[in-house]
């Protein structure tokens, strides 16, 4: 399988240097040149097979041109040994729990597959000190953090906007050591962004360090994320709830989104989708204007969404050819202030007893609000609750139990290092 630039001015790229280098040199992202419809025999079985059965069957045609089966097969199982069940809630309304993994949060797939596939390439190619660069809002640097923690040859330097991530998020990356350190900039995420995606593009870093990101930026992240996709429909299938099935999907890098638009690309039976932001609703502002108009973001309680200039953007736009029409086919937008989201935590919690975190709670209201009456609504649950307790216990007024996981990362000691959000600074860390 070869993959493309998003800006088309780039050569091809095997899976190999596509993951390794995470960025195409004309500032693209990089695409599969071919996505793969799967067979209907493959659809008829699916709510008979295991999750990572389908991982495997699905991870095959994305990457089994340029990976070893056996090989494959390990980094699929290996990676995918927590579940992510879909639990009803309400009416026809599914949870998609994400947060059964290591760091209790849906980046635990795509973070946990990029790893032992960057470690194999890595060896394969014989480097000894590769450095992973990563921004995160949230989630993302824990689930890539421990995915990498401990990994012969790598460095992982997490990104994070100083005060905009939860005390819980940010002590599963920066009480960690070893091959990771955490960079605690004065900015926001879209700042930590920027830093990474210059960082790529810099010849002087370039030249002389072996750079990747672990954003899904890479392919190696954001693929992987629809293997879920599968799984949640084989579960309704099993049910025999799987007609007119809506994603909606808490968005803000759009990598999560980005991942189902491709199952569906590759013959899974999605109806439709729905992309729920918080008040960073540029995506929303697109749908109803066809103009594009990234600003700095807003901070708010759904953290993890708090993105100004999402990334995936450009592989959304490239997937229907810059055709919004086509595009609102599949996807239409609701958005969310912060007092908004508080009451979905509360009502929901009160009404059905199932406690939401703030991004599912978008998710959640996005199918309240637009359902109908003949489909079957999933919203994504991308991270445990108690990783945002403070704000939760605030909304229900109740205490919010923490897993022995998350107990576990509070009781370690912070190791961070801080940094402002301009350039330069980022540049002579690095090369220091």
């Amino acid at each position: 399988m070869k993959y493309y630039s998003t800006n088309k001015q780039a050569p091809l790229a095997n899976l190999q240097e596509a993951v390794v280098k995470g960025l195409a040199p004309d500032k693209g992202l990089y695409m599969p040149e071919e996505i793969k419809e799967l067979p209907q025999s493959f659809f008829d079985s699916i709510a008979d097979m295991s999750f990572q059965k389908i991982a495997y069957t699905v991870a095959k045609a994305f990457f089994g041109d340029d990976i070893e089966n056996n090989t494959l097969k390990e980094i699929v199982y290996d990676t995918l040994n927590f579940d992510t069940p879909v639990v009803h809630v309400a009416d026809n309304i599914y949870s998609l729990e994400l947060f059964h993994g290591p760091t209790l949060a849906f980046k635990d797939v795509g973070g946990r597959f990029m790893a032992r596939l960057l470690s194999y390439f890595i060896k394969k190619q014989g480097q000894k000190d590769v450095k992973v660069l990563v921004a995160t809002s949230g989630d993302t640097g824990s689930a890539v953090a421990n995915g990498f923690l401990g990994v012969d040859g790598i460095h992982v330097y997490v990104l994070y906007p100083k005060g905009k991530v939860s005390h819980i998020q940010e002590s599963q990356f920066t009480t960690l050591g070893q091959n990771i350190t955490a960079l605690e900039v004065d900015g926001t995420f879209d700042d930590c962004q920027a830093l990474v995606k210059k960082a790529f593009l810099d010849q002087k870093l370039t030249s002389k360090l072996n750079l990747t990101s672990a954003n899904s930026i890479n392919v190696a992240r954001f693929l992987p994320q629809s293997l879920y996709y599968f799984y949640a429909y084989a579960q309704l299938a099993k049910l025999g709830k799987a007609k007119n099935v809506v994603f909606s999907v808490p968005s803000g890098n759009f990598g999560n989104i980005t991942a189902g638009l491709i199952a569906k690309k590759m013959g899974l039976p999605i109806k439709r989708f729905i992309a729920a932001n918080n008040s960073n609703n540029i995506f929303f502002e697109f749908l109803q204007t066809n103009e594009y108009n990234p600003r700095p973001s807003i901070q708010t309680i759904a953290n993890a969404m708090d993105v100004g200039d999402p990334s995936n953007f450009a592989r959304v736009m490239d997937l229907y050819k810059n055709s919004l029409d086509e595009i609102k086919k599949d996807i239409s937008s609701k958005w969310y202030t912060d007092e908004a989201i508080k009451e979905v935590v509360k009502d929901t919690y009160n009404k059905t007893n199932y406690l939401l975190d703030p991004h599912g709670a978008c998710g959640y209201q996005a199918l309240v609000e637009d359902l109908k009456k003949d489909e079957i609504g999933i919203f994504l649950e991308t991270a445990h609750p108690a990783k945002f307790t403070e704000t939760v216990e605030d909304i229900i007024k109740e205490p919010v139990s923490i897993p022995e996981r998350l107990q576990a990362f509070m009781k370690g000691e912070k190791l961070s290092i801080e940094l402002s959000k301009e350039f330069d600074d980022f540049k002579n860390f690095l090369l220091s």
